[in-house]
């Protein structure tokens, strides 16, 4: 009996990918969809939620009141 193949959606394109080590730009289908969507992150176009930067603009100080 075969094992069972894992496909997952590529997150750009939405081409199905086989999760094995043969597929080397995993989960993405291509080095093409990996870029864009490394790009996107670097231009802050994707996120991940979570706390509020602490920056000097939220009043956020290191001095004692």
């Amino acid at each position: 009996m075969e094992p069972k193949l894992t496909v997952v959606p590529c997150p750009q394109c939405k081409k199905d990918v086989v999760w094995s080590p043969e597929s080397q730009y995993r989960p993405f289908c291509s080095k093409q969809c990996q870029m864009i969507d490394f790009g996107e992150w670097a231009d802050e176009e994707n996120t991940i939620p979570g706390a509020p930067d602490m920056s000097d603009s939220d009043g956020w100080s290191e001095d004692p009141y």
